[in-house]
C-alpha cells in the first residue's frame, strides 16, 4: 500500500467517525484545527460554518470562537465589513456573540501541535476590531491580532507540556 493510499484511507476512516457525530465534511477550511482545539478545551464543535467554531457541552449558549496561526503568525478575522451599518454589525456580531474568544497558536512543523492558547476578553477584541476596521481604507477588511498583542491582553489557558 502505498503512501497516498494510506492517508487517503485514514481520512475516509476519520470522515466516517465525523459524520456519525454530525460532522458533514472534516475538510472543511479550519474545522481540524477547531477540532484539535475543542479537544483541548472540553468545547463542543458546532455543526454548521456559519456559526461560532464552539460551544460549552454543558451550557450551549456559551459559545466561542477560534482563532489560529502558526508561531510567528498573525491571527484574523476574515472579510469584515466597514460599511455599510448593517454589514458592519454583522460583521462585529462574530465577536459580541461569543463568551469568549480562544487564539490558539499551532507548531508548524507539527500542525496538529499546540504550543499555546490565549482567551481574549471580548471588549477587547471589539474594541481592536472597530479601531482597525475605522482606519482601513477599504469596505471589507482583514482584521489582524498578533500573538504578541494576544499575549499583552489576553490570559494563557493551555501551554504544551514539553
Amino acid at each position: 500500500m502505498n503512501y497516498i493510499h494510506q492517508i487517503i484511507n485514514f481520512i475516509r476512516k476519520a470522515q466516517e467517525i465525523a459524520s456519525l457525530n454530525g460532522l458533514r465534511n472534516i475538510l472543511q477550511p479550519g474545522l481540524v484545527k477547531e477540532l484539535v482545539v475543542a479537544d483541548i478545551l472540553g468545547h463542543e464543535v458546532h455543526r454548521t460554518k456559519h456559526e461560532p467554531d464552539a460551544y460549552d457541552p454543558k451550557n450551549p449558549f456559551r459559545q466561542f470562537e477560534y482563532l489560529s496561526c502558526f508561531v510567528g503568525g498573525t491571527f484574523q478575522l476574515d472579510r469584515m465589513f466597514k460599511s455599510p451599518a448593517d454589514k458592519r454589525a454583522k460583521s462585529l456580531n462574530r465577536i459580541k456573540r461569543n463568551t469568549a474568544i480562544y487564539c490558539a497558536v499551532f507548531d508548524e512543523g507539527n500542525p496538529l501541535d499546540v504550543v499555546i492558547i490565549y482567551e481574549l476578553p471580548l471588549d477587547v477584541m471589539l474594541r481592536e476590531a472597530e479601531r482597525q476596521l475605522d482606519a482601513s481604507r477599504n469596505e471589507i477588511s482583514h482584521i489582524g491580532f498578533t500573538i504578541k498583542w494576544a499575549q499583552q491582553h489576553g490570559k494563557v489557558v493551555y501551554t504544551k507540556q514539553a
